[in-house]
């Protein structure tokens, strides 16, 4: 029997950098190894729909990642996924995988979420008092081995230690 793949999860506020960690994450490995399910994409383009406690992106992303495991990718859910709409769902799916998680928060000022803010694409269509809003101070989820990146952490050193857990668990530590 072929041990279950990592379920990687990747948190932060707005701008953290998330999205570009996890993309990098599955450009360094082989194609079609790794899936990557970002929270954005289900609820704003699949779903086109505001966050409220009574979304439906939760149960989506749920499913994605349960058939995405399922057949064997290594799976990168990656999204702000505020802790009091989405604690269950990850309790949900830490609880049920068979195989490793790898639980990551990259944890970066208010000042700094807005400085990058302003560079990113969408920044003339949300403003920085809604970014603001949205902002949650060091918002972890818990689980065992959660990794805290603060904002000094390098793109490149978080991708590394991404890849460096991966090839742990691959390895059987």
């Amino acid at each position: 029997m072929t041990a279950a793949p990592p379920l990687v999860i990747i948190r932060g506020n707005s701008a953290s950098g998330k999205s570009t960690i996890a993309r990098r994450v599955q450009r360094d490995l082989p194609r079609g190894r790794v899936a990557v399910i970002g929270q954005d994409h289900v609820r704003r383009e699949m779903l086109r729909e505001r966050e409220s406690a009574h979304s439906p992106t939760p149960g989506l992303i749920t499913v994605i990642a349960r058939h995405c495991l399922s057949i064997g990718r290594i799976t990168v859910v990656e999204g702000i996924f505020g802790r009091e709409w989405y604690g269950p769902m990850f309790a949900d799916l830490i609880a049920e995988h068979r195989g490793p998680v790898l639980a990551y928060y990259l944890d970066v000022s208010l000042a700094e979420t807005l400085r990058r803010h302003t560079g990113k694409p969408i920044a003339h269509e949300v403003a920085a008092a809604d970014v603001a809003s949205w902002y949650r101070v060091r918002d972890v989820l818990g689980t065992e081995g959660e990794v805290v990146f603060d904002e000094e952490q390098s793109e490149d050193a978080m991708v590394a230690r991404i890849l460096a857990d991966l090839d742990a668990v691959a390895a059987g530590a």
